[in-house]
């Protein structure tokens, strides 16, 4: 079941699981029909495996900058290695982009100090912040895999079709 057509063409489908995806992983729930929720999870599992297998692989360069006086001084910059670049790349070509929105009541001047220096947050969100909890998390219990959760929520008055809510654990 987790590979139906869902009703749609090839592009509109493969459209929609990429938005569900990206939804998912940006809000970390999403509520939708129980076909697509298992879709859902399948393509969300193997991005975020993709992500902890790769999260760790950082070079240090060190490198030579001039500061505001025209001093130069060294400094260390972490790059992505290989396998975190490569697989930094696989997901954007997955995933559709998410901005980063402003909160409520929060100044400009306070948004573009939080979000200076970001420019894929969905990226950094999936490595920084799941792939190292998930990577926890296969270290003390030894299993990998069941990222996502499906909870069936019932019918949808209407059509009658199966809802459900998937969720990152």
């Amino acid at each position: 079941m987790a590979n139906e057509k869902l009703g749609r063409p090839t592009k509109e489908r493969n459209s929609l699981l990429r938005g569900q995806v990206s939804d998912l992983l940006w809000y970390g729930e999403i509520e939708t029909t129980l076909a697509k929720a298992k879709s859902v999870r399948s393509q969300a599992e193997k991005i975020l495996t993709l992500a902890i297998n790769s999260y760790e692989d950082v070079i240090k360069v060190p490198k030579q900058i001039k500061d505001d006086k025209g001093v130069k001084v060294k400094t260390t910059v972490s790059n992505d290695g290989p396998k975190k670049l490569q697989a930094r790349r696989q997901i954007m070509a997955y995933l559709f982009d998410r901005q980063e929105q402003r909160k409520p009541k929060e100044s400009v001047e306070a948004f573009k100090a939080r979000t200076e220096g970001i420019n894929h947050p969905l990226l950094e969100k999936i490595f920084n912040v799941y792939a190292p909890k998930y990577a926890a998390r296969i270290k003390e219990v030894g299993q990998g895999g069941g990222y996502t959760r499906i909870i069936k929520l019932g019918e949808r008055r209407g059509d009658a079709a199966e809802m459900a809510k998937v969720k990152l654990i």
